[in-house]
């Protein structure tokens, strides 16, 4: 039995739901929140094959866990409306500096690609913010940076941020919130992809190192197959060569936040 852990995208259903037959003896977690488990797949080693943000695979392979990435993204997106502050303050990017700004964990893959948007694309200098989390990072042995603070028990960061305990605040979701806008418009996403030739990746899969090759090959094949179902989505790409662009921006952005030891060249993150 292949344990596996795979969140409900469109690029998965028809391999979730039997619509495309599978030869493996895949076990899929009772998860549905595939995030949620992340610490489970890093600190317990508890899957075969799981979905994993792409941060949390760099980091915990910095750090000896024993798995190879799969050239499949199932889940993508533009991290810029995620920054978020009060509607009536005067914030911009370049404005940060000496602010508080909170985020569900440092080595989050959002908060990882905005502090990098912010320090490479805006100038942005990422130790004069006060940083506040709210839960340890997936890997146990990363360590926050010094001006990294957890916040008291029970606060809620929205919250925080509507009391203007926080003057921005990186979000998993859009808050649905009159009172609270993006700090970068709508023009930066695309501006971003037109400078830097890639998407943001945010959750790959990824293979224990003791699943057979074969197996393992076989997975990514009945991926892409249900990727195939689902219209081939172009903020899905499945292939080495279709996301080395990508991953190649993704280990920069990392690295360059010294939350690695060096820029991992792609093949390795496969190896």
């Amino acid at each position: 039995m292949l344990r596996t852990l795979l969140g409900d995208y469109p690029v998965t259903a028809a391999l979730k739901n039997g619509g495309i037959a599978s030869t493996l003896p895949l076990q899929f977690a009772d998860v549905k929140l595939p995030h949620q488990a992340f610490r489970r797949v890093v600190r317990d080693l508890e899957f075969d094959l799981a979905e994993l943000a792409i941060v949390t695979f760099l980091l915990a392979k910095a750090h000896g866990k024993p798995y190879r990435l799969l050239p499949a993204v199932v889940t993508a997106r533009f991290q810029h409306p995620y920054l978020a502050c009060l509607a009536g303050k005067d914030l911009s990017p370049e404005k940060l500096e000496g602010k508080t700004v909170g985020q569900r964990s440092y080595s989050v893959t959002t908060a990882t690609w905005l502090r990098g948007i912010l320090a490479d694309d805006h100038g942005v200098d990422l130790s004069k913010i006060r940083w506040v989390t709210f839960e340890e990072p997936h890997v146990a042995e990363f360590r926050d940076p010094p001006n990294v603070e957890r916040a008291p028990a029970g606060k809620d960061m929205v919250q925080m941020l509507l009391a203007g305990e926080l003057d921005a605040a990186i979000v998993g979701e859009i808050p649905k919130n009159e009172g609270i806008r993006p700090v970068f418009d709508d023009s930066a996403s695309e501006a971003w992809r037109r400078r830097h030739g890639a998407i943001q990746i945010n959750h790959m899969v990824a293979a224990k190192n003791t699943v057979d090759r074969g197996d393992s090959e076989e997975f990514l094949s009945l991926l892409k197959k249900s990727r195939e179902a689902a219209g081939n989505p172009e903020m899905n790409p499945f292939g080495l060569e279709e996301n080395r662009r990508n991953l190649e921006v993704a280990v920069d952005c990392v690295y360059r936040q010294g939350m690695i030891p060096r820029r991992y060249r792609v093949e390795e993150l496969f190896e």
